[in-house]
């Protein structure tokens, strides 16, 4: 018989949310490398748009109301609003991306490219998420603090950097997917 203590050691202390949603789930927290890399052009073109809102604001005002600040008084400005925009841009394109991840969003093109992705590491014999340098349960620690952060990007980005197994899919099919070509390419 096993004490309560044990029992709680036994159990994961948070349990995987599995979201239940119209589209499939990729992964509950994609690195960083593969948010950006499956993001589409629409996102890129969205968040050039929303990067441009503050220094095209700044540029409005300016003309506006002039601040009359001076030779040189108003580049400062311009430089900041448009550091500002650019980290929005980016925070809106990795959020945009991940919730296709999620399967928040329409994410055919994004499952399309994961299952390639997945089934040709297996071919190769590689590690499905990337070798990581972190024990176990340091790479433990890490997924339960990004997980699904990026849904809470806009107060604190906290994108996922680290190489670990926990991603909320069952792998399996990507080695059956790999398995079954492999065979069609052993009966040609």
């Amino acid at each position: 018989m096993s004490s309560p203590a044990q029992e709680t050691l036994s159990n994961p202390v948070v349990p995987d949310k599995v979201p239940t949603g119209e589209y499939p789930l990729i992964d509950n927290d994609p690195h960083v490398k593969r948010v950006f890399a499956y993001a589409r052009p629409t996102d890129w073109l969205s968040g050039a748009a929303v990067g441009a809102i503050s220094p095209g604001l700044m540029l409005y005002w300016e003309k506006m109301s002039p601040s009359f600040v001076g030779k040189g008084g108003f580049a400062p400005v311009m430089r900041a609003s448009g550091a500002i925009g650019v980290t929005g841009a980016i925070i809106f394109v990795y959020s945009r991306s991940c919730s296709r991840f999620y399967g928040a969003r329409e994410n055919r093109r994004e499952v399309e490219m994961d299952m390639r992705e997945m089934v040709d590491k297996v071919k190769r014999g590689e590690p499905l998420y990337g070798k990581s340098e972190l024990t176990e349960h340091m790479q433990g620690v890490a997924h339960r603090n990004s997980r699904f952060a990026s849904v809470f990007s806009h107060v604190l980005p906290w994108p996922n950097f680290v190489n670990h197994p926990y991603h909320g899919v069952d792998t399996a099919k990507y080695y059956r997917q790999a398995e079954l070509e492999l065979e069609q390419e052993k009966n040609r």
